[in-house]
This record gives C-alpha cells, sequence and structure tokens, in this order.
C-alpha cells in the first residue's frame, strides 16, 4: 500500500469514530515525532501491537479487499510480563470492502456493530482439514439469542447487535448494499495477529508500504523503541 492510502484510510476512519460519538486513548494521537520521545512506559503499547493498523492483505486493493482498525487494549500471551487475558479493537469497514474468510486457532471474539451501516458476517464450520464445512449448520449466539443456521449463512447485524465468533468458526464480513460504512466493534481473548489467523484463500495480513509521503499516524508495527 502507498504511505498516502493508509494516511487517508487512518483520517476516514477517524472520522467516523467522531461521527459515533467514540472517544480514543491519547496514544492514537501520537504523531511520528511524538513517537520518536517516548521512553519505555509506552512498552506496552509496542509490545502489544496497540494503535493503528490498516491492511490490504497483500492484494493491493485496498478499497475492495481490506479494511482499518486500532488495537485499544490486548494481552499477550508471549511475554508474562502483561497479564490482561482480554482485548479490544474499533474496525472501520467502508460500504465497497470486504474482509476475507478466515478463522482463529485460539480467539474467541464478540463483534459488535458499533454504528453506521450495517455488516453482514457470513459464517462456517470449519472440518478436520481446515476446509469450509459446506454441510452442518452453524451455532450462532447473537446477543443472548442462540440460533443454528445453515453452513455459508449471513448474520446481519444492524447497530448496537453482536455476534460470538468462536474458534475454528469460519467467518468474512462486508457491509449491506446502500446502508453506508460500518463501525465495528471487536471484544476478545488476547488477540494476535501474526500467529491466530488462519485465512482460507493465502493471503498476508500487514501491508508492504510504498512511502510516498511522510506518515500521518505510525501503525502499530512501525513504532520505534525506546
Amino acid at each position: 500500500m502507498k504511505r498516502s492510502e493508509i494516511n487517508r484510510a487512518i483520517k476516514e476512519m477517524q472520522q467516523m469514530i467522531d461521527k459515533v460519538g467514540f472517544s480514543l486513548p491519547p496514544f492514537c494521537s501520537f504523531t511520528p515525532t511524538e513517537w520518536q520521545k517516548k521512553n519505555n512506559e509506552y512498552d506496552e503499547i509496542r509490545d502489544n501491537l496497540l494503535g493503528w493498523d490498516v491492511t490490504d492483505y497483500g492484494r493491493g486493493e485496498f478499497e475492495k479487499v481490506g479494511f482499518s482498525l486500532i488495537t485499544l487494549r490486548n494481552g499477550n500471551l508471549k511475554n508474562k510480563k502483561y497479564t490482561k487475558t482480554y482485548a479490544e479493537k474499533l474496525l472501520y469497514i467502508k460500504d465497497s470492502q470486504y474482509a476475507p474468510m478466515h478463522f482463529h486457532w485460539n480467539k474467541m471474539e464478540d463483534i459488535i456493530n458499533r454504528g453506521g451501516g450495517n455488516v453482514l458476517i457470513r459464517v462456517y464450520n470449519s472440518t478436520k482439514e481446515g476446509d469450509l464445512d459446506k454441510i452442518n449448520p452453524v451455532k450462532t449466539h447473537c446477543d443472548g439469542r442462540e440460533l443454528l443456521v445453515e453452513a455459508g449463512t449471513q448474520i446481519k447485524l444492524t447497530p448496537g447487535e453482536s455476534i460470538t465468533v468462536y474458534p475454528y468458526m469460519y467467518h468474512d464480513f462486508e457491509v449491506e448494499a446502500g446502508t453506508g460504512g460500518v463501525l465495528l466493534g471487536e471484544v476478545s481473548m488476547c488477540n494476535d495477529d501474526e500467529h491466530d489467523n488462519r485465512f482460507y484463500e493465502k493471503m498476508g495480513r500487514f501491508p508492504e508500504i510504498e512511502e510516498d509521503e511522510a506518515p500521518y499516524r505510525l501503525l502499530c508495527t512501525e513504532y520505534p523503541r525506546a
């Protein structure tokens, strides 16, 4: 991705967050220059990849495949220094974008529509071989309601609604046409985007960046060490 594209994506997500009325923690507004001066008291942000994240999954088609997100809090299963057992994210998906089919080996998460349009989340079970189980129904839990749905069903979440996604449950998501971009919340067990994602189609998670302008905000993978 070009840096200009990443900068634009971050600013668009900021606008959506402001529209919904969600307040961000201070570290989300640190500039690249300010990060150069931050000492070890901010290591939790560095070590646990808190902050801005923009992905095109290595496809080079961000307006079609990809989205923007912020990790607000997170534990770290690889570092005993950090004892949190939970994570929280915000995700912004525009009405033209798609987040590809994947599951998590370990993480259970709730995906919540925090505001904007409607999001459609398609669900499948996984086979033992890691393929899509297109036969067996999927047990879903949405805001206290348990329901069996056919494999491949798209669950619609309007603002305020949520779904629980269990390990090995394949899911993708996109915006319902005509309803506008969606700000999603994610409340989960510890997040590990480097090792806990199983994409149905092989793809990357973090973008390669072409530096065509200065960064507006650093991504969570770019912080300088103290």
